[in-house]
């Protein structure tokens, strides 16, 4: 994983095309080109970790190009749940929740992600609340088909959830 300018990206990064992607659509131009300039871009390539299980989830990733397979652990089970694609987010759950990753996350392909850290999520927050509350509706939304996505699978496999 390598850290890159926005500049450097031979991606088309401009917040036209982003706001193609679920989690910057109806966004304004310059809330998103705050984040890309605010946030980290990561330039990752096939096969490379972006998290680890257990890790501090301090950020989420948003993808500006390609795709990532998230791995959901359990004790000592370890399963792949989804595929992450252009315009999607990995990882807001755990740093709204407030706990350690739950899961690994690794490249599928050569990637380009933008880390959004709880501070810049603050800041942005205050910087552009109009936007803000869109980012949460689209980021909810998303969470949302997760859910939905995840609990088909439970019930087409037959599995009954048990309450501690």
């Amino acid at each position: 994983m390598k850290t890159v300018i926005a500049k450097e990206s031979t991606y088309d990064i401009s917040p036209e095309h982003l706001k193609t992607g679920s989690i910057f659509g109806a966004l304004s131009n310059i809330s998103i080109q705050y984040l890309l300039d605010q946030g980290v871009l990561h330039k990752v390539n096939k096969g490379d970790e972006i998290f680890s299980y257990g890790s501090k989830g301090n950020s989420f990733h948003a993808v500006l190009h390609g795709k990532l397979d998230f791995y959901k652990q359990h004790g000592e089970k370890k399963i792949r749940t989804r595929t992450i694609s252009f315009g999607e987010a990995i990882g807001f759950v755990s740093m709204i929740a407030l706990h350690e990753r739950v899961g690994s996350l690794s490249a599928l392909e050569d990637s380009l992600l933008l880390e959004i850290s709880c501070q810049l999520f603050s800041d942005f927050h205050d910087q552009y609340p109009f936007d803000f509350g869109i980012l949460l509706m689209n980021l909810s939304r998303d969470m949302a088909r997760t859910i939905r996505v995840l609990s088909n699978a439970l019930v087409e496999n037959d599995v009954t959830i048990k309450r501690n």
